[in-house]
């Protein structure tokens, strides 16, 4: 490599309907970026302290248990139908040129999902950036062997498609990650980024889906206008986040207190894996006189988690635990992904670190 200059700049900025499916559950392989805190490259390799020790640390434990969840459902995958991989664009191609916005995202094996959710936010970072090359990284190693294994198709992961940049002689890399929080999914990017510091003259990474307040504010009203028919006082209508052992769990609390601040009184918000859990949801719903519950994920693809912990027929799943407390229950299985409102706020995330460039 030869040794050049380099500006990591993170950047920050300030979402329409898309598919509803049934409640009928499929198995994949997917999670959503969380996490604590983040700096720039340098800040995050100057020095090792006892907290980004703790945090590298829960960083491995929760990888494992994902990852680990994730091999399991893959065993039982086959057996479903994911959709037609050949429709997904997987944007490992050469011939990249002098610019490139390289679209980080964790993955997810569901190959009609990955393209309505993943693929329609890289389609619109394509149409925003038109003198960018716009390339895809996955964070997963799992999805991405499972994905050749089952259906020939090789997705680069972050360090292949850094390799693949640097080869072509990308001089200026933006990164757009598709996490929802800047946690420890969003700060491992960073670090491995900073490994590659002599490698291209600018670097600028985007912040995550929900880092600011006005950020929150777009994602409620993307989220609110899409269930807006469901809205009638009847019916409580249920987000279910992934959720993190880290401090960055918080979001999902902030969330549920900017829904009930704007009146959307009908509204909650819980995660699979953390706190607030179904159980909390659960109780919250039974405090009011509802009828009937809509459930959603608050993630950016309808995975694993969409699919099965919240509309699979299991005996732990939320959709089986509101039917057993005697509601009506409707499944929207769709992605933050597919919905437009969702893919232009990371479209503006990716125009301020495309602007901190030339800073």
């Amino acid at each position: 490599m030869k040794i050049k200059k380099l500006a990591v700049l993170l950047t920050a900025a300030a979402l329409t309907a898309s598919a509803v499916a049934g409640c009928s559950g499929t198995k994949e392989t997917e999670a959503v970026a969380s996490g604590a805190g983040t700096g720039t490259a340098a800040e995050t390799t100057a020095g090792t302290t006892s907290a980004e020790t703790t945090a590298a640390e829960n960083t491995a434990e929760e990888s494992g248990k994902e990852e680990a969840a994730d091999a399991m459902a893959q065993e039982d995958e086959e057996n479903y139908d994911t959709g037609d991989a050949s429709k997904d664009n997987t944007r490992n191609q050469d011939g990249i040129g002098e610019d490139e916005l390289l679209v980080v995202s964790f993955g997810t094996s569901y190959n009609d999902n990955r393209r309505l959710t993943v693929g329609a936010i890289e389609d619109a970072m394509e149409k925003a950036f038109p003198d960018y090359s716009v390339r895809r990284g996955f964070t997963s190693q799992i999805i991405i062997d499972h994905v050749k294994s089952r259906d020939n198709v090789a997705i680069d992961n972050v360090g292949e498609a850094l390799e693949r940049a640097e080869k072509n002689g990308v001089r200026n890399l933006v990164i757009q990650p598709t996490h929802l929080m800047d946690g420890l999914e969003y700060t491992d990017l960073v670090n491995e980024v900073a490994g590659y510091s002599d490698a291209f003259d600018k670097v600028a990474i985007g912040k995550p889906l929900l880092t600011t307040d006005d950020d929150f504010k777009a994602v409620m009203k993307a989220v609110t206008e899409a269930t807006a028919e469901y809205d009638d006082g009847e019916t409580a209508i249920c987000f279910m986040g992934h959720g993190t052992e880290a401090d960055s769990n918080h979001v999902y609390a902030k969330m549920q207190d900017m829904l009930a601040d704007a009146g959307y009184k009908n509204y909650y918000v819980g995660t699979v894996e953390a706190e607030p859990g179904l159980e909390d949801v659960l109780a919250k719903v039974k405090e009011g006189s509802y009828k009937k519950v809509v459930l959603e994920p608050l993630m950016i693809v309808a995975g694993d988690h969409a699919n099965n912990d919240m509309a699979g027929d299991g005996e732990d799943s939320w959709k089986t635990a509101f039917e057993g407390a005697g509601y009506e229950v409707t499944c929207l299985v769709r992605g933050l992904g597919e919905m437009e409102k969702i893919q232009q706020l990371f479209v503006e995330h990716a125009q301020a670190a495309v602007d901190s460039l030339s800073k």
